[in-house]
């Protein structure tokens, strides 16, 4: 396998897990995450390890987080989720198709707003500014703006990287101050008297869809592979398996980390130069994401802040983390950024079709 496959399991993706510069990621992102946790930030065990490998990452620091580490997360992460998916769950889905729709028109207005600001105000080419007004999905981007010309991706990276940063450091605060929330209530059951072969046939079966899905380039592959899989298995009940809510914390601190690995090859002068308009853009997104969930709360009965984080332009992965963590349906919010990808995945070419023709 390749190290663009969803679980690279080969020789080298193995020694990175026990390379020098994954070592100090952990080194450093346990007491971070500890610290974070004694001054009572929220999200701790996600923001603490994000903050420190940012830092320690842009200083020049030689920092790693290995793809089948985080591979092996994020379906965790998946089987977590599944827990929170019953049969009840398909009473709501035909409700979903409308705000489906309003997130089709939040992506296409979004890459159109933010893209001319981007042109006018930072001079980004056009090319490169419809790549980095898109509302998420930076992975698939970066495979799309390779086959384009007069494309800067480093530009993309440091737009999406800034806008993560901000929304996922932002968020929780929000969702702290003003949402009356039990932190991951949902699954407390003791794993006492649990079958372990559920388990095991859980992993076989979301490693085969994800598999799969990656195969025939289905978006978030780790996610939507293992969020089929176990939904599928649960709700029939032919597999169920509740897994602790401690290992989120786990989660957290690799899905933490692995956002300020990413700032590797990029500087503090870099960061600062897009750092402005990277604020503005993504205050115009989480301006056009909040009339979004407005309107969707007109047709759908869910929490304001569960349709807020559904249309908030961040990672997927990392915003998954979010809504378990404030139990903020996380399936629902899953969901709608799996379609949000699919969603971008056509909607970018398309625009960019338009304008090769103009």
């Amino acid at each position: 396998m390749q190290n663009n496959q969803a679980i690279p399991f080969n020789k080298e993706n193995f020694k990175q897990i026990f390379s020098k510069s994954f070592a100090l990621v952990i080194i450093i992102s346990i007491p971070a995450a500890i610290v974070a946790e004694f001054l009572k930030i929220p999200l701790a065990w996600f923001l603490g390890p994000m903050v420190i490998t940012s830092l320690a990452t842009l200083t020049g620091l030689k920092t790693k987080m290995p793809k089948l580490m985080l591979s092996f997360t994020l379906i965790l992460l998946g089987l977590y989720i599944g827990n929170y998916i019953d049969k009840s769950l398909f009473a709501q889905i035909h409700q979903w198709a409308m705000t489906s729709l309003i997130m089709l028109i939040y992506i296409i207005l979004s890459v159109l707003i933010v893209s001319k600001y981007l042109q006018k105000f930072s001079r980004y080419e056009t090319k490169t500014s419809i790549f980095s007004a898109a509302p998420g999905a930076l992975g698939p981007l970066m495979i799309l703006a390779e086959d384009e010309k007069k494309t800067d991706l480093s530009q993309v990276a440091t737009s999406h990287l800034i806008r993560l940063i901000i929304i996922i450091t932002v968020f929780p605060f929000i969702v702290n101050s003003f949402y009356d929330h039990d932190v991951i209530k949902n699954v407390e059951e003791k794993i006492i008297d649990q079958n372990f072969l559920n388990l095991i046939i859980l992993l076989t079966s979301s490693i085969i869809l994800i598999l799969m899905f990656d195969k025939i380039r289905i978006p978030a592959a780790l996610l939507s592979g293992t969020l089929v899989a176990s939904g599928l298995l649960q709700i029939s009940e032919l597999a169920t398996y509740k897994l602790p809510s401690n290992i989120i914390d786990y989660c957290l601190l690799i899905l933490g980390a692995s956002v300020g690995c990413r700032f590797a090859n990029k500087t503090f002068g870099e960061i600062a130069r897009n750092a402005l308009h990277s604020f503005v853009a993504t205050l115009l997104l989480v301006i056009l994401g909040v009339c979004a969930a407005l309107i969707a709360s007109l047709v759908i009965d869910k929490n304001f802040f569960t349709l807020l984080l559904s249309y908030c332009p961040g990672g997927i992965y990392e915003v998954a983390v979010i809504a378990i963590f404030f139990d903020l349906d996380p399936e629902f919010v899953s969901f709608h950024h799996i379609i949000r990808l699919l969603m971008i995945l056509f909607i970018v070419p398309f625009i960019l079709k338009i304008i090769k023709r103009t």
